[in-house]
């Protein structure tokens, strides 16, 4: 039997907690080949109607999990960094259906990849595990009804100022992009955005979003 790499497994573990309580045979069976894959920014990790081909664990960078349209526009459903699970994943594994949803690498991520036989066994036999993955079910289910909720109930520019004020300053961000977040034209965000300068309220720069009234902002979002 194959030795583990023991540094890849140590930074998997710092990640995810869950693992561990599992032995180093343990390890050696679930990730006999422990090689992480490194994806650069843009790739599609899995696309809508695709079948899962694992359980990915992120050790660096992040992946952005989409909803498209026909027409182009997309509607941003959630975030998955390192330590986190992308629920749509668990879902397919779990259900043996196949995608509804697009994965795309937003920032180089490095990952491995667990076969489905091994994350069906943990979920069968390792408490901690399993815990943690319906802990981040129901996280992921709570924000992707907040998603709904302001989708719904809330104007876009509401919206977009509640968006504004989570970020860190200065905002390193193209109208397109948050457009793609907030599942919007990048024309409707730039007027929305102007308005906003015009009221003293941000500061627009290339690909740059300084925030001058964070005080107006949130009372927006929270109206």
């Amino acid at each position: 039997m194959p030795m583990i790499n023991t540094a890849i497994i140590t930074r998997l573990q710092q990640h995810y907690p869950a693992l561990q309580t599992l032995s180093g045979e343990q390890l050696n069976l679930l990730l006999p080949d422990p090689r992480v894959i490194s994806l650069p920014a843009g790739t599609i990790v899995f696309d809508e109607n695709q079948t899962c081909q694992g359980f990915p664990m992120l050790l660096s960078g992040s992946i952005r999990v989409i909803k498209a349209a026909p027409n182009g526009r997309e509607l941003q459903l959630y975030r998955v960094h390192p330590g986190e699970s992308c629920i749509l994943t668990s879902s397919c594994l779990l259900g043996h259906s196949h995608y509804t949803a697009r994965g795309i690498v937003e920032h180089d991520a490095e990952l491995l990849m667990l076969t489905t036989s091994n994350f069906n066994h943990l979920i069968q036999h390792h408490t901690q595990f399993r815990d943690y993955i319906f802990h981040l079910f129901a996280e992921r289910l709570t924000d992707l009804m907040q998603l709904v909720t302001a989708v719904a109930f809330q104007k876009l520019d509401q919206r977009l100022a509640a968006t504004l004020i989570k970020r860190n300053a200065p905002i390193l961000s193209t109208h397109q992009a948050l457009a793609d977040e907030l599942g919007s034209s990048r024309e409707i965000i730039s007027r929305i955005l102007k308005g906003f300068a015009d009221q003293g309220w941000v500061s627009l720069g290339r690909e740059q979003i300084e925030i001058v009234n964070q005080t107006a902002l949130k009372q927006l979002a929270e109206f």
